[in-house]
């Protein structure tokens, strides 16, 4: 059952209310990254589905930069995906209605010729980074041949 407005706690809205969309430190490890190897791209398509985080519209790829408790990272060695000990019934359907968004969002950009690439926030470290690099460019080489 989901809260009325006078069983919401002030402390815990004020803290939800941190929670950023855009400009997540995981995002701006990713793009650093993507712009110090001299790849350029632009943000926030808000004429895409989904609105992806990173786009490169010559290469016709997305970037979604996806943080793990919210997207539910599935890998079993992911720490940041764990579940609240309270309202686990609120959370779970919460976690499936992300879930079930990012795979609809995905659908979508792959028919409309869209690559889609998810960048994980527990992998945005250098070895993790590097490889999503040398795939952006790879995939330019790609188109350029």
């Amino acid at each position: 059952m989901a809260p009325t407005l006078t069983d919401v706690d002030p402390a815990r809205s004020a803290q939800m209310a941190r929670v950023r969309c855009r400009d997540t430190k995981p995002e701006l490890k990713v793009r650093r990254a993507l712009h110090a190897a001299g790849l350029r791209f632009r943000l926030q398509a808000v004429d895409l589905p989904g609105k992806p985080d990173i786009v490169f519209r010559t290469l016709r790829l997305v970037v979604f930069v996806h943080g793990c408790f919210w997207h539910r990272h599935d890998d079993p060695s992911c720490k940041l995906a764990r579940m609240p000990k309270s309202r686990q019934d609120f959370w779970q359907a919460k976690f499936q209605q992300n879930q079930s968004r990012d795979a609809e969002v995905k659908a979508k950009l792959e028919a409309l010729g869209w690559r889609v690439i998810e960048v994980w926030e527990c992998q945005t470290g250098p070895a993790h980074l590097m490889a999503l690099v040398n795939d952006v460019k790879s995939i330019d080489r790609r188109r350029n041949r």
